[in-house]
Protein backbone atom coordinates (compact mmCIF):
# COMPACT_ATOMS: atom_id res chain seq x y z
CA UNK A 1 0.00 0.00 0.00
CA UNK A 2 2.79 2.59 1.19
CA UNK A 3 4.90 1.77 -2.10
CA UNK A 4 1.58 2.64 -4.98
CA UNK A 5 1.21 5.86 -2.31
CA UNK A 6 4.65 6.92 -2.38
CA UNK A 7 5.18 6.80 -6.17
CA UNK A 8 1.78 8.78 -6.62
CA UNK A 9 2.89 11.38 -4.34
CA UNK A 10 6.41 11.29 -6.32
CA UNK A 11 4.71 11.76 -10.04
CA UNK A 12 2.93 14.76 -8.75
CA UNK A 13 5.91 16.56 -7.16
CA UNK A 14 7.82 15.79 -10.67
CA UNK A 15 4.62 17.10 -12.21
CA UNK A 16 4.90 20.03 -10.04
CA UNK A 17 8.78 21.03 -11.09
CA UNK A 18 8.04 20.21 -14.24
CA UNK A 19 5.38 22.99 -14.19
CA UNK A 20 7.31 25.47 -12.77
CA UNK A 21 10.25 24.70 -15.37
CA UNK A 22 8.21 25.01 -18.04
CA UNK A 23 6.49 28.50 -16.44
CA UNK A 24 10.19 29.49 -15.71
CA UNK A 25 11.51 28.82 -19.49
CA UNK A 26 8.31 30.80 -20.59
CA UNK A 27 8.86 33.64 -18.58
CA UNK A 28 12.40 33.98 -19.42
CA UNK A 29 11.55 33.84 -22.98
CA UNK A 30 9.07 36.20 -23.00
CA UNK A 31 10.86 38.69 -21.19
CA UNK A 32 10.75 42.76 -22.73
CA UNK A 33 13.91 43.20 -24.59
CA UNK A 34 15.44 45.87 -22.83
CA UNK A 35 18.58 47.09 -25.00
CA UNK A 36 16.60 49.74 -26.78
CA UNK A 37 16.84 51.29 -23.36
CA UNK A 38 20.69 51.93 -24.11
CA UNK A 39 19.82 54.68 -26.45
CA UNK A 40 15.98 55.28 -26.58
CA UNK A 41 14.08 56.79 -23.04
CA UNK A 42 10.71 54.94 -22.74
CA UNK A 43 7.46 56.25 -23.87
CA UNK A 44 5.56 55.38 -21.01
CA UNK A 45 5.61 52.48 -18.37
CA UNK A 46 3.37 50.25 -16.49
CA UNK A 47 3.02 52.27 -13.63
CA UNK A 48 1.89 55.39 -15.74
CA UNK A 49 -0.32 53.18 -17.58
CA UNK A 50 -2.12 51.33 -14.55
CA UNK A 51 -2.62 55.12 -13.28
CA UNK A 52 -4.35 55.91 -16.20
CA UNK A 53 -6.69 53.10 -16.25
CA UNK A 54 -7.52 53.73 -12.75
CA UNK A 55 -8.43 57.57 -13.56
CA UNK A 56 -10.68 55.71 -16.51
CA UNK A 57 -12.33 53.57 -14.28
CA UNK A 58 -13.30 57.06 -12.35
CA UNK A 59 -14.33 58.68 -15.27
CA UNK A 60 -11.70 61.10 -15.05
CA UNK A 61 -8.93 62.97 -17.51
CA UNK A 62 -5.23 60.61 -16.36
CA UNK A 63 -2.78 63.29 -15.28
CA UNK A 64 0.81 63.09 -16.78
CA UNK A 65 3.84 65.82 -15.77
CA UNK A 66 6.78 64.70 -17.09
CA UNK A 67 9.74 66.11 -18.86
CA UNK A 68 12.79 63.83 -19.18
CA UNK A 69 16.32 65.04 -17.97
CA UNK A 70 19.95 63.28 -18.41
CA UNK A 71 21.34 61.76 -15.35
CA UNK A 72 23.78 64.77 -15.43
CA UNK A 73 21.25 67.41 -15.20
CA UNK A 74 20.04 65.81 -12.12
CA UNK A 75 21.43 67.25 -8.83
CA UNK A 76 24.05 65.12 -7.04
CA UNK A 77 22.45 65.77 -3.63
CA UNK A 78 18.95 63.89 -5.22
CA UNK A 79 21.17 60.95 -6.63
CA UNK A 80 22.62 60.72 -2.68
CA UNK A 81 19.13 61.10 -1.21
CA UNK A 82 17.50 58.54 -3.20
CA UNK A 83 20.55 56.09 -2.27
CA UNK A 84 20.27 56.31 1.15
CA UNK A 85 16.51 55.39 0.96
CA UNK A 86 16.16 53.38 -1.24
CA UNK A 87 19.31 51.27 -2.18
CA UNK A 88 22.85 52.06 -0.73
CA UNK A 89 24.36 49.33 -2.65
CA UNK A 90 23.03 50.23 -5.65
CA UNK A 91 26.75 50.83 -7.46
CA UNK A 92 28.08 47.34 -5.69
CA UNK A 93 25.59 44.95 -6.57
CA UNK A 94 24.10 43.30 -9.63
CA UNK A 95 20.90 43.80 -9.32
CA UNK A 96 19.96 41.78 -6.43
CA UNK A 97 21.11 42.39 -3.39
CA UNK A 98 21.12 38.47 -1.83
CA UNK A 99 21.63 39.88 1.56
CA UNK A 100 18.49 42.00 1.51
CA UNK A 101 16.47 38.85 -0.36
CA UNK A 102 17.79 36.57 2.23
CA UNK A 103 16.60 38.84 5.54
CA UNK A 104 13.23 39.54 3.97
CA UNK A 105 12.44 35.74 3.13
CA UNK A 106 13.48 34.92 6.75
CA UNK A 107 10.94 37.94 7.81
CA UNK A 108 8.18 36.69 5.66
CA UNK A 109 8.33 32.76 6.04
CA UNK A 110 8.10 34.04 10.29
CA UNK A 111 4.90 35.78 9.25
CA UNK A 112 3.29 33.64 6.35
CA UNK A 113 2.90 36.44 4.21
CA UNK A 114 4.93 38.69 2.16
CA UNK A 115 5.53 41.82 4.77
CA UNK A 116 8.96 42.90 3.68
CA UNK A 117 10.21 43.42 0.06
CA UNK A 118 14.17 43.30 -0.91
CA UNK A 119 14.24 45.36 -4.27
CA UNK A 120 16.96 47.14 -5.22
CA UNK A 121 16.71 50.10 -7.94
CA UNK A 122 17.16 47.72 -10.45
CA UNK A 123 13.68 45.75 -9.30
CA UNK A 124 11.88 48.92 -8.80
CA UNK A 125 12.61 50.07 -12.37
CA UNK A 126 12.18 46.59 -13.82
CA UNK A 127 8.45 46.73 -12.13
CA UNK A 128 7.74 50.23 -12.61
CA UNK A 129 8.63 49.88 -16.68
CA UNK A 130 7.12 46.40 -17.10
CA UNK A 131 5.02 44.85 -14.30
CA UNK A 132 2.48 45.43 -11.56
CA UNK A 133 2.83 46.55 -8.00
CA UNK A 134 1.30 43.38 -6.88
CA UNK A 135 3.20 41.20 -5.05
CA UNK A 136 2.70 37.42 -5.91
CA UNK A 137 5.76 35.07 -6.72
CA UNK A 138 5.25 34.86 -10.57
CA UNK A 139 5.36 38.66 -10.82
CA UNK A 140 8.59 38.85 -8.59
CA UNK A 141 10.44 35.90 -10.63
CA UNK A 142 9.78 37.96 -13.43
CA UNK A 143 10.76 40.72 -11.23
CA UNK A 144 14.16 39.09 -10.99
CA UNK A 145 14.51 38.26 -14.52
CA UNK A 146 14.54 41.71 -16.11
CA UNK A 147 16.52 43.25 -13.29
CA UNK A 148 19.37 40.86 -14.24
CA UNK A 149 18.79 41.80 -17.69
CA UNK A 150 18.61 45.18 -17.33
CA UNK A 151 21.92 45.23 -15.06
CA UNK A 152 23.99 43.08 -18.26
CA UNK A 153 22.78 45.78 -21.30
CA UNK A 154 22.60 49.06 -19.31
CA UNK A 155 25.17 51.13 -17.05
CA UNK A 156 24.26 51.54 -13.61
CA UNK A 157 24.42 55.70 -14.68
CA UNK A 158 21.53 54.70 -17.33
CA UNK A 159 19.72 52.57 -14.94
CA UNK A 160 19.66 55.38 -12.44
CA UNK A 161 18.94 57.72 -14.69
CA UNK A 162 15.83 55.70 -16.18
CA UNK A 163 14.89 55.17 -12.66
CA UNK A 164 15.41 58.70 -11.13
CA UNK A 165 12.60 59.89 -14.65
CA UNK A 166 10.05 57.54 -14.32
CA UNK A 167 9.13 56.98 -10.59
CA UNK A 168 5.83 58.12 -9.32
CA UNK A 169 6.45 61.73 -6.91
CA UNK A 170 2.60 62.78 -6.40
CA UNK A 171 -0.45 62.15 -8.61
CA UNK A 172 0.28 61.92 -11.86
CA UNK A 173 3.80 63.69 -11.37
CA UNK A 174 6.60 61.59 -13.10
CA UNK A 175 10.28 62.06 -12.79
CA UNK A 176 12.84 64.41 -10.65
CA UNK A 177 12.55 67.35 -12.61
CA UNK A 178 8.33 67.58 -12.64
CA UNK A 179 8.81 67.04 -9.26
CA UNK A 180 11.47 69.66 -8.70
CA UNK A 181 9.48 72.19 -10.86
CA UNK A 182 6.22 71.45 -8.88
CA UNK A 183 6.98 71.22 -5.24
CA UNK A 184 9.87 74.06 -5.44
CA UNK A 185 9.63 76.03 -8.65
CA UNK A 186 13.16 75.29 -9.47
CA UNK A 187 15.16 72.28 -11.87
CA UNK A 188 16.30 68.85 -10.94
CA UNK A 189 19.87 70.23 -11.59
CA UNK A 190 19.13 72.94 -8.46
CA UNK A 191 18.14 70.60 -5.88
CA UNK A 192 19.74 71.16 -1.93
CA UNK A 193 20.57 68.62 0.45
CA UNK A 194 17.36 69.68 2.28
CA UNK A 195 15.11 69.40 -1.10
CA UNK A 196 16.23 66.01 -2.34
CA UNK A 197 15.96 64.68 0.98
CA UNK A 198 12.42 65.38 1.25
CA UNK A 199 11.91 63.79 -2.01
CA UNK A 200 13.64 60.66 -1.86
CA UNK A 201 12.01 60.29 2.11
CA UNK A 202 8.68 60.72 -0.28
CA UNK A 203 9.26 57.90 -2.60
CA UNK A 204 7.85 54.72 -0.46
CA UNK A 205 4.23 56.70 -0.64
CA UNK A 206 4.33 59.64 -2.90
CA UNK A 207 0.62 59.69 -2.86
CA UNK A 208 0.21 60.47 1.05
CA UNK A 209 3.73 62.15 1.55
CA UNK A 210 3.04 65.24 -0.12
CA UNK A 211 6.71 66.93 -0.48
CA UNK A 212 5.25 70.24 -1.10
CA UNK A 213 3.14 70.13 2.48
CA UNK A 214 5.11 67.96 4.82
CA UNK A 215 4.04 66.31 7.51
CA UNK A 216 5.73 65.45 10.58
CA UNK A 217 6.83 61.86 9.66
CA UNK A 218 7.86 63.25 6.51
CA UNK A 219 10.03 65.50 8.70
CA UNK A 220 11.32 62.91 10.40
CA UNK A 221 12.28 61.24 7.66
CA UNK A 222 13.62 64.04 5.69
CA UNK A 223 16.20 64.61 8.80
CA UNK A 224 17.18 60.86 8.71
CA UNK A 225 17.89 60.65 5.27
CA UNK A 226 20.03 64.04 5.23
CA UNK A 227 22.04 62.83 8.11
CA UNK A 228 23.27 59.82 5.67
CA UNK A 229 23.46 61.05 2.52
CA UNK A 230 27.25 62.37 2.91
CA UNK A 231 28.07 58.25 3.43
CA UNK A 232 26.89 57.04 -0.10
CA UNK A 233 28.17 57.99 -3.66
CA UNK A 234 26.14 58.01 -6.84
CA UNK A 235 27.54 56.97 -10.06
CA UNK A 236 29.62 59.54 -11.87
CA UNK A 237 28.52 60.69 -14.75
CA UNK A 238 30.51 59.65 -17.78
CA UNK A 239 29.76 61.54 -20.60
CA UNK A 240 29.53 65.61 -20.84
CA UNK A 241 26.57 67.21 -20.26
CA UNK A 242 25.68 70.62 -22.45
CA UNK A 243 25.80 73.88 -20.22
CA UNK A 244 23.99 76.96 -19.86
CA UNK A 245 26.51 78.80 -22.58
CA UNK A 246 25.97 75.63 -25.06
CA UNK A 247 29.57 74.52 -23.93
CA UNK A 248 30.04 70.85 -22.93
CA UNK A 249 30.79 69.68 -18.96
CA UNK A 250 31.12 67.67 -16.90
CA UNK A 251 28.51 66.89 -13.67
CA UNK A 252 30.03 68.63 -11.14
CA UNK A 253 32.01 66.22 -8.32
CA UNK A 254 29.57 65.51 -5.59
CA UNK A 255 30.63 68.23 -2.50
CA UNK A 256 30.25 67.15 1.16
CA UNK A 257 26.56 67.42 2.85
CA UNK A 258 25.94 68.63 5.76
CA UNK A 259 24.79 66.05 8.46
CA UNK A 260 21.51 66.91 10.92
CA UNK A 261 21.99 66.78 14.76
CA UNK A 262 20.34 63.25 15.94
CA UNK A 263 16.48 63.66 16.12
CA UNK A 264 15.37 62.18 19.56
CA UNK A 265 12.66 59.25 19.54
CA UNK A 266 13.90 58.15 15.97
CA UNK A 267 15.43 54.73 14.84
CA UNK A 268 18.72 54.63 14.08
CA UNK A 269 18.36 53.27 10.60
CA UNK A 270 15.64 53.56 8.00
CA UNK A 271 13.45 50.37 7.04
CA UNK A 272 15.67 47.69 5.42
CA UNK A 273 19.07 49.23 6.34
CA UNK A 274 22.19 48.07 8.49
CA UNK A 275 22.54 50.09 11.87
CA UNK A 276 25.60 52.44 11.56
CA UNK A 277 28.75 51.50 13.23
CA UNK A 278 28.89 52.78 16.90
CA UNK A 279 31.58 55.44 17.22
CA UNK A 280 34.59 55.07 19.08
CA UNK A 281 35.67 56.83 22.39
CA UNK A 282 37.36 60.01 21.33
CA UNK A 283 35.32 60.83 18.17
CA UNK A 284 37.98 59.44 15.53
CA UNK A 285 40.38 56.81 14.25
CA UNK A 286 44.14 56.71 14.72
CA UNK A 287 46.18 59.25 12.77
CA UNK A 288 48.32 58.84 9.75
Amino acid sequence: MRLPRMRKVGRALLAVAAACFAYAAFAFLTLPDVRALRTSNPATTAFIELRAREAHSRGEQARRVQRWVSYGRISQNLKRAVLVTEDSAFWKHDGLDYQQIKESMEVNFERGEFARGASTITQQLAKNLYLSPSKNPIRKLKELLIARRLEAELSKQRILEIYLNVIEWGDGIYGAEAAARTYFGKSAAELSPAESALLAAAITNPRLMNPGNPTARLRRRQAMVLGRMGAVTPPPVVATVPGADGEEKADPAPGAVPGLPPVEGLPAALPGQALPPPKKPGGGGAGL
